[in-house]
């Protein structure tokens, strides 16, 4: 089923938070520049340039977050599972999700603040790593929020890890690789399309299951349902073997350890504007050329 779509509607001054990344050179350049013209129409409630504060318990109607994909991902993890709505602002390089301009938030900006926007929910994952599953205790001993995948990385230059892959705890194979993904729709640009894995438009509510540099030729990416349980068994990991999600390092493995993914709670709340479509942005942030033409001579 798709996730569902909604307008907010409201006449009263919104409340806003403004976030980004100081690794980025224009962020506060561009935020000094853009807090005047926003505080025309909406309240800064609050900045944030370190990445780190715990922004759910804050009480603010939207994120504007400048930046590039990562300011996004960052955002997503501070709030947490209190998740407000997001406008990406892109001040980076590729930009799926922060494909807005300067210029047209300041166009568009009016009518933001009025509530006159489109708001689509976007499925986000939970995963949990559980220490001593076999055993009569197990514990859980990280749990972590993600927008784009989780990933179990080998550790160590050139080592092979083996991955057993469970869906609903049923078996379905092991995989040796560098690594394993289960990436989300959202997701499904990053990393997973990297190791070779399909696009899924970003409502699908699936997740997909990519093996990076797998040591067998007929192991493809799988594509299945958000509604189940995917679990990940390192049954002897090596040094440095560890869960990452969204690029960030979670936790380090030991033999036996599970790492559970399954679809969470919260959705991400990502604010689309009139003229940009799912499709226009990968052909352009992709690069698709379209139909090859013969040149003229």
């Amino acid at each position: 089923m798709d996730a569902p779509e909604s307008t907010l509607q409201t006449k009263k001054r919104l409340r806003i938070l403004m976030l980004g990344y100081r690794g980025n050179e224009q962020v506060q350049e561009e935020t000094a520049r853009l807090r005047p013209q926003i505080e025309e129409f909406a309240d800064v409630v609050h900045c944030d340039f370190e990445a780190c504060e715990d922004l759910s318990k804050l009480h603010a109607d939207l994120a504007i977050v400048l930046g590039g994909d990562g300011s996004i991902l960052r955002a997503a993890r501070q709030l947490g599972y209190d998740q407000i709505p997001v406008l990406g602002v892109n001040l980076g390089r590729l930009g799926f999700l922060a494909d807005l301009s300067i210029k047209e938030l300041l166009a568009q900006l009016p009518a933001i603040c009025d509530g006159d926007y489109k708001l689509v929910n976007h499925m986000m994952l939970e995963c949990q790593v559980v220490r001593g599953a076999d055993h009569d205790r197990p514990e859980v001993v990280c749990q972590q929020l993600g927008l784009n995948e989780t990933a179990v990385m080998a550790g160590g230059q050139f080592a092979l890890q083996e991955v057993d892959l469970y869906v609903d705890e049923g078996w379905v194979t092991t995989y040796s690789c560098d690594g394993l993904i289960v990436s989300t729709p959202v997701g499904s640009t990053a990393h997973s399309l990297s190791a070779g894995g399909p696009i899924l438009r970003k409502d699908v509510q699936a997740f997909v299951i990519t093996p990076i540099a797998a040591h067998t030729l007929t192991v493809r990416p799988i594509v299945d349902t958000a509604g189940r349980t995917y679990e990940m068994r390192v049954a002897e990991s090596k040094l440095g073997s560890a869960v990452i999600v969204d690029g960030q390092c979670v936790c380090e493995l030991e033999p036996g350890d599970r790492v559970r993914v399954q679809r969470a709670k919260p959705q991400f709340q990502m604010i689309e504007l009139a003229g940009h479509s799912y499709y226009s942005t990968l052909r352009e942030k992709l690069g698709w050329g379209g139909r090859i033409r013969a040149k003229k001579k």
